[in-house]
This record gives structure tokens, C-alpha cells and sequence, in this order.
């Protein structure tokens, strides 16, 4: 069986179409959104209508990130990150924040031997594979999981850093990202996995695309654009 997972596309239309071209290339079983649709500034309207369109079209399982519950909170003048948030919602159409922020935290497939999430199986905010700035201890990792069930393979994101970890029989994959590097490379990512037998592997996908494109359409449009820009070109967080 070939799973295609891929996630923190960060409302990035120009790498999330790149990803996908790479992915039907594989003819993957099943694909898998990891989360964190939209959050972003490269056309996020774009990257939302092709999200819907590959859900109709391939079953997409989707689970929600951190920034999609963001998405469906109620907009005070104490809500964090509400400018950006505001502005989001203007290049939405209605419902898009509502339906993303209502999507379960996880998902499993496989027969149960492959379990997604975007931070952990029951928390959109956790880090499952990172403590601070360095990468967590497996007793760490396994206190986050809590119980896999009969999983043979854990994938998530939100950390936006790619990582392979075997701990006993279980395979932990740290997805990478579609958009807003942090490891200098602004390449976008997506993990080729295929099992048989119970037996997985695990294939990490870097994939160019029009970065520049992507970069001015934030420059020109976006909240905060050049900073989105900035970390287009450099895979790097600006913060």
C-alpha cells in the first residue's frame, strides 16, 4: 500500500500544487492532510479550493492543526493573532475557518497500522518528536503517544523539521512541511510511505516549485507579506 501524507501547507496554492503533481506521479492508495491548511499567505483561497478539490477527488483524510482551531475562534479584540486571522477570513469563503478548526486530531488507516496526526493523536498543539529546541527523549515521545493501538508507523508535522525515529517496533515520522521552512531549504516536503505485510518504509520528498511567485503574491497581497516572503525564499522563520 502507497500513503501519501504531506501537511503545513500554510495556505501556500504555488507549493501545495508542486506537491501534488509529485504525488500523483506515485499514484499513492490514499492520501493524508496533516493539517494547518490555511494559516498563511500565498494565496490561501487558492490553496483552500485545491484542498476541497482533492479531497472530492482522492478521499483525503485530514486531521486538524494548531492553526486551523485558530481558524474557528470567534474574533475579540483579545484573540491572538487576530489581524492575521481577520485578514484570512476576508480571502475565505464562509465556512472554510469552521470546517477546518471541526476536524478530528487524528486519523488511522491501514488497518490501524498507520496513525496520523498533526502535533499528537489527541492535542493539535503538542510537539510529539520535539522538547524546546531539540528533539525529544523516546521515553518523551512515548508518554505523548499514550496508545497507538496496534500502529506500526506514527507520522505527524507541526514542527515543519523533518525526522525519522524507530522506537521498538514503532516507526515515528516527522513530516516536514508544503510551506514555511525553518531549516534553510524553501523546498516543499511530502512522505511517500508503503507497507506490506506490516513491514513500512518511509520516503521523504523535497519538491521545487515557483517560489518566487509565491513570494510576491504575499509581498503583494498578504498580512504581514514580506515577512511571509522572506521565509518563502530563505526556508528560514524570520520571526
Amino acid at each position: 500500500m502507497k500513503i501519501a501524507v504531506y501537511g503545513d501547507v500554510h495556505g501556500n496554492r504555488f507549493a501545495l500544487e508542486a506537491v501534488v503533481e509529485d504525488i500523483k506521479a506515485h499514484q499513492p492508495d490514499a492520501w493524508v492532510n496533516l493539517g494547518d491548511q490555511l494559516f498563511g499567505g500565498a494565496d490561501p483561497a487558492g490553496a483552500w479550493q485545491l484542498q476541497q478539490q482533492l479531497k472530492a477527488e482522492y478521499g483525503v483524510l485530514e486531521v486538524r492543526g494548531n492553526t486551523d482551531e485558530r481558524l474557528g475562534q470567534p474574533l475579540t479584540e483579545t484573540t491572538e493573532k487576530r489581524e492575521m486571522l481577520a485578514w484570512l477570513h476576508e480571502q475565505l469563503p464562509e465556512g472554510a475557518g469552521a470546517y477546518v478548526a471541526g476536524l478530528p486530531t487524528s486519523v488511522s488507516l491501514a488497518d490501524g497500522q498507520v496513525l496520523a496526526a498533526h502535533g499528537t493523536p489527541d492535542s493539535a498543539w503538542t510537539y510529539l518528536l520535539r522538547d524546546g529546541n531539540a528533539w525529544a527523549h523516546d521515553d518523551l515521545v512515548q508518554e505523548r503517544l499514550s496508545n497507538p493501538g496496534n500502529a506500526r508507523v506514527v507520522i505527524v508535522g507541526h514542527s515543519h523539521l523533518e525526522h525519522l525515529r524507530q522506537i521498538g517496533a514503532l516507526t515515528v515520522v516527522n513530516a516536514g512541511a508544503v510551506s514555511r521552512q525553518k531549516d534553510g531549504s524553501p523546498l516543499a516536503r511530502w512522505v511517500l510511505l508503503e507497507g506490506e505485510g506490516g513491514a513500512w518504509n518511509v520516503t521523504f520528498r523535497r519538491v521545487p516549485y515557483n517560489i518566487e511567485a509565491a513570494a510576491q503574491w504575499a509581498d503583494q497581497h498578504a498580512y504581514h507579506g514580506t515577512k511571509e516572503a522572506t521565509q518563502l525564499r530563505t526556508g528560514k522563520d524570520s520571526k
